[in-house]
């Protein structure tokens, strides 16, 4: 039996627009308690780059840049067993409260999925046709070995929602 792993609460508030939502935390990550936190992911350095914003590695002022821009994040799964960081590693996976989510805050007006699994899990929750755009972007993670210009280019798809 491996360990059970839980995803982090949402960061999310009243003024959010978009949602960004990955599969579940990698092992640093969880080591850090942080969103992202694997050095070599670049989620941060993308997300900042398309906002504009001077980076940083605080974590709470990642938090308030992503809050001033409207972006929320998340994940699709909430709990799981994962032998490292894996995506494909995943076992006995519990979905994320998403639609409830989705229900209590009302201008989320898009979704972005960090990568393939996020995308094919929140489709099982929310289903294909589901009352706003729901894209697919090219994970963030260091194990998806498309350079960082291209996954930049896709992920600018956010920049029309926010």
């Amino acid at each position: 039996m491996q360990n059970r792993i839980s995803s982090f609460p949402p960061i999310i508030d009243e003024n959010s627009r978009i949602l960004i939502l990955g599969s579940i935390p990698g092992v640093k990550s969880l080591e850090k308690q942080q969103y992202y936190g694997h050095p070599q992911n670049k989620f941060w350095k993308i997300i900042f780059e398309l906002v504009n914003e001077k980076f940083t590695e605080d974590y709470a002022e990642k938090i308030n840049i992503l809050k001033k821009h409207t972006i929320a994040l998340w994940d699709v799964i909430d709990s799981c067993e994962r032998k490292g960081s894996l995506d494909s590693e995943i076992k006995n996976e519990e979905a994320n409260q998403i639609k409830e989510l989705l229900e209590e805050y009302p201008n989320i007006k898009a979704i972005f999925c960090n990568g393939g699994k996020s995308y094919k899990n929140l489709l099982k929750i929310v289903g294909k046709n589901y009352k706003i755009p729901i894209f697919s972007l090219p994970s963030t993670s260091p194990l998806h070995t498309i350079s960082f210009e291209k996954k930049l280019e896709e992920w600018k798809k956010i920049l029309e929602y926010i």
